[in-house]
């Protein structure tokens, strides 16, 4: 009878360690899916907030949804209509250039010239034969790299336009979608459920908001900068692409504003060169001040209330684990942590 028992605990155990392996594996299939369904759910909580107040201003809530979400997609049309007459300047000037550089290698054998010139330890006709014998050898690996980079690319667009679906349906719906999940606490806990979860939806949508301006707060000042020096007389190109790299970088926490101004300086450098890179660069560090001491502690300390050091931790955890995404919902999850423990354990440990 032991023998039994142990034969048919084994039996359950390895079950158990089978289901939980299917489980896992279905679980890292649908990671891309889960992903996109969290981060609609993110932005769904962030917009409802607008479209409550659109609502309590006597709007339809099919009207509050529809101006939010239009406005949400000017800006990204704004941004592309920004980024996409750089691209086509820049490929005109590549076209244009061509002529002349083809000219200039092959003119007169120049580039064996200066090689031979320059470094005659080496030999230019045997780096040029190995260099053809490395494309050759490796046509394969570098084709499929070029489909591997287009097809993440066209991933990355086609998870953009999902992500929107779902973050439209879940806007619409997320009434119904509460009330569906309050449904499943039972009755002696759901009074206290729901208002943890409010709690925690209000405190997403309020850091959202908040996050969305600080970038906008970095956006629109860094365009009046951009138009100061134009007026000044120092054309910096493409400044409207600026604005909006500043904008963008800054809805990431903790490092988007440096890291958005660093670009930004690049760029200036490449486009304008080192003289005119210098104003940017005292401009950002100005800035930065005044956000990091200024304008992030009034905008954050209405949207999420969570130490400085807890913030640090989790958007780094946040990020490590899941990158941009990841740092952008640490935050928030954080924060509701923190509520949970305050609001439950804490309690429950004083009636111990």
């Amino acid at each position: 009878m032991k023998i039994q028992n142990a034969f048919r605990l084994g039996l359950f155990g390895g079950l158990g360690v089978l289901v939980a392996v299917v489980i896992g594996s279905g679980l890292a299939t649908l990671a891309t899916i889960i992903t996109y369904v969290g981060a609609a759910l993110f932005l769904a909580l962030g917009i409802d907030p607008a479209v409550s107040f659109l609502q309590r201003h006597r709007f339809p809530r099919w009207a509050a949804i529809l101006t939010v979400l239009v406005a949400i997609l000017a800006v990204f049309a704004g941004l592309v209509l920004a980024v996409i007459p750089v691209i086509i300047d820049q490929v005109n000037n590549l076209i244009a250039s061509i002529p002349d550089i083809v000219t200039s290698v092959t003119k007169d054998n120049a580039v064996q010239t200066w090689w031979n010139h320059t470094l005659p330890w080496l030999k230019f006709n045997d780096v040029v034969s190995n260099v053809q014998g490395f494309f050759t050898d490796n046509l394969a690996t570098i084709t499929g790299g070029v489909f591997a980079t287009v097809f993440t690319i066209a991933s990355g667009v086609f998870g953009v336009v999902i992500v929107l679906i779902l973050t439209l349906y879940f806007v619409a719906s997320l009434a119904s979608i509460k009330r569906g999940l309050y449904q499943l606490v039972p009755a002696t806990k759901r009074e206290k459920f729901i208002d943890i979860a409010e709690q925690i939806s209000k405190s997403v949508g309020r850091f959202v908001l908040g996050q969305g301006a600080l970038g906008l707060a970095n956006g629109i000042l860094s365009f009046i900068f951009f138009t100061v020096m134009l007026l000044i007389g120092i054309n910096y190109k493409y400044y409207a692409l600026f604005a909006f790299i500043a904008f963008l970088f800054s809805l990431i926490p903790l490092v988007g504003t440096i890291t958005g101004s660093t670009i930004i300086c690049l760029l200036v450098l490449l486009f304008n060169g080192w003289p005119d890179v210098i104003w940017p660069i005292l401009y950002y560090l100005a800035y930065m001040q005044v956000e990091a001491y200024l304008i992030s502690p009034n905008i954050m300390k209405r949207a999420v209330k969570v130490p400085g050091a807890v913030v640090v931790i989790a958007a780094l955890a946040g990020g490590t684990l899941l990158g941009v995404l990841g740092a952008l919902v640490a935050i928030p999850v954080a924060a509701a942590v923190l509520l949970i423990i305050k609001q439950v354990v804490v309690p429950r440990q004083n009636e111990l």
